[in-house]
């Protein structure tokens, strides 16, 4: 993809999400719910629709609530990439995200991957294979409006990645990024999710960090009450090669704070892992 090509994509899905900025509409029901905290539980009966930010990659507005728990894990995550002769498999096992409710419009959040496993194939047949401990994310979300009711919602997102990977699993390096998530009932069953932002970012072969600008934006419909399925575009451009990938998927609401997923993403560019397969589960205490 030329350099214009890039700058008219990335200028498209940037215009698309001001123009879904300008068309949203509804209040946020508020009632009494900011008086809870972390030393004051939102009570059971007030707790919102459960609300992840899995499967997809477009992350949600909404937040925990108040005094509340809520761990989104991939209980399975298996990837492969064929690129210029080299082939690379991966897969990670219970890698989970924490998130704690402080307040009703604002939470704190850990992304933890316990174990991840890599190996590259070159193509003369070397293969160099690295396993163990992942990087940890820290994260802090705000909800602006939407969290209890409306139309519409939207979020800022602020993360910190701390390079505690084991050797070969990382960019050894503080990473961290900014996002605008926000999400849409479009009518008819069907809701909208976009995210836009920005990112530092450091490859493990190349020095330095560079920026990069972070798009998404995904769909979704309920099939039967409990199950729903979902499609989403993504994009990461910056200074090399942009990113893209489509996925799709399927959550199943178990009970009121239960859910579980299985979705698959393909990649659009050559840059972005050719296949990745994924099973999850979020539970709220």
């Amino acid at each position: 993809m030329s350099a214009n090509k890039r700058s008219l994509f990335s200028r498209s899905l940037c215009g698309a999400y001001l123009a879904l900025l300008v068309g949203l509409a509804g209040g946020d029901a508020r009632g009494e719910k900011f008086r809870h905290s972390w030393l004051n539980p939102t009570p059971s009966a007030e707790l919102r629709e459960l609300s992840t930010d899995r499967p997809d990659a477009t992350e949600g507005p909404f937040t925990v609530d108040a005094g509340h728990t809520q761990l989104e894990m991939d209980v399975v995550n298996h990837r492969t990439n064929r690129l210029e002769g080299v082939r690379t498999k991966g897969w990670s096992a219970a890698a989970f995200n924490l998130r704690f409710g402080l307040l009703d419009d604002f939470e704190l959040g850990i992304f933890v991957s316990p174990y991840v496993h890599a190996s590259e194939t070159q193509r003369v047949g070397r293969r160099e294979v690295s396993s163990g401990f992942g990087d940890v994310t820290l994260r802090a979300k705000v909800n602006f409006w939407g969290n209890n009711g409306g139309t519409s919602a939207l979020g800022l997102i602020a993360d910190l990645k701390l390079p505690t990977a084991a050797r070969g699993l990382g960019s050894d390096s503080l990473e961290g990024a900014v996002l605008l998530p926000v999400s849409l009932e479009l009518g008819h069953g069907w809701e909208l999710g976009a995210m836009t932002g920005m990112g530092l970012r450091r490859r493990a072969s190349s020095s330095g960090r560079r920026g990069v600008g972070i798009n998404s934006a995904t769909t979704g419909h309920g099939i039967t009450e409990a199950l729903a399925g979902y499609v989403e575009l993504t994009a990461e451009t910056g200074d090399g090669a942009p990113v893209a990938a489509f996925d799709a998927g399927l959550t199943l609401q178990l009970n009121r704070n239960t859910q579980v997923d299985v979705g698959v993403q393909f990649g659009l560019s050559r840059n972005a892992d050719d296949v990745v397969v994924f099973v999850g589960w979020t539970q709220r205490y």
